[in-house]
């Protein structure tokens, strides 16, 4: 299974930044230890990639360092070429993420869930909105049917502003009803959850949200933003997920690309564990469970 990262480009944060830049060389140290695993370094998204989803003018002043210190706050990291780089090549994981997925069934992007990210704006740590630009180089190379589904406990605003009222997409959010962003943006399907909400609500909600997704559109992608800030651990998620609900909630997921044979790319999105080492897991689990998903569907993509 092919798992692209972009850890070593570095975002440089100053001391005490409450973004957790670390959890993702210390997930690819523990995909590292996969062999059926191949860590994969992708490449930037260009102008050309980014002006499917987004404004020029922005590009622009993200590009050359033009951002008012009102952009730059609304971001959240400060603005470096380092940073315009790392953005870059996220959104370019997740444009690799969905091609390999194309070709073999499944593939996992790192890092990304980038969805606060607006057309003409970044905001809460998201510069460019990988899922959305993804969706639009696939369908610059072949009208199809792209589904967001978005896990992140954080509602996807961005994608939603940028893809929500376009009938060639389906995005879901399922996020927590009181958590940033305090002003939603209208998704195909919007499902806000009460602080507190945990296993059983949760996956139960969550199968009747899939459900409704099958009924309205059949999707040709799934792009899967895979929080892991809907666990207990997190310290801003404010849900009770345990392990063994993240795990479900991604069985869930993973079993409606099957039953469709739709292939499926995922990003990890959010996590902010009071513990980084939790976030860190929350992840593995969640690429684990692909690379079964990956060795379980290999005969039918061959075929």
């Amino acid at each position: 299974m092919k798992a692209y990262y972009t850890d070593h480009f570095v975002l440089p944060l100053p001391t005490g930044h409450r973004f957790p830049m670390e959890k993702y060389r210390l997930l690819r140290d523990l995909v590292a230890c996969h062999p059926e695993i191949e860590l994969i370094e992708p490449a930037a998204a260009t102008d050309e990639d980014l002006l499917r989803a987004h404004d020029a003018a922005y590009i622009e002043a993200i590009t050359q360092g033009k951002l008012t210190d009102a952009q730059i706050r609304e971001i959240g990291f400060p603005w470096s070429e380092a940073m315009v780089e790392r953005s870059r090549r996220s959104a370019g994981a997740t444009i690799a993420a969905c091609l390999a997925a194309i070709k073999e069934g499944v593939s996992v992007n790192l890092a990304g869930g980038t969805h606060h990210a607006y057309a003409d704006k970044g905001s809460g740590f998201c510069v460019f909105n990988d899922a959305a630009v993804a969706a639009r180089y696939v369908q610059a190379m072949s009208p199809t049917r792209v589904a967001v589904i978005d896990l992140d406990v954080h509602q996807g605003n961005g994608t939603a502003a940028i893809l929500g009222r376009d009938s060639s997409c389906f995005t879901l959010s399922l996020h927590g009803e009181k958590n940033f962003p305090f002003r939603k943006e209208d998704s195909h399907l919007d499902i806000g959850l009460p602080d507190g909400c945990g296993d059983k609500d949760y996956l139960k909600i969550l199968q009747q949200a899939l459900i409704e997704l099958e009924r309205r559109f059949t999707p040709e992608l799934i792009i899967y933003l895979a929080g892991a800030d809907p666990h207990e651990g997190d310290r801003l998620g404010r849900l009770k997920l345990t392990m063994q609900g993240m795990e479900q909630r991604d069985r869930l997921v993973l079993g409606l690309a099957k039953e469709l044979l739709c292939p499926i790319a995922i990003a990890m999105a959010g996590g902010y564990g009071r513990d980084i080492k939790t976030t860190v897991d929350v992840h593995h689990q969640t690429i684990q469970l692909a690379l079964q998903y990956h060795q379980q569907i290999q005969p039918k993509v061959s075929q």
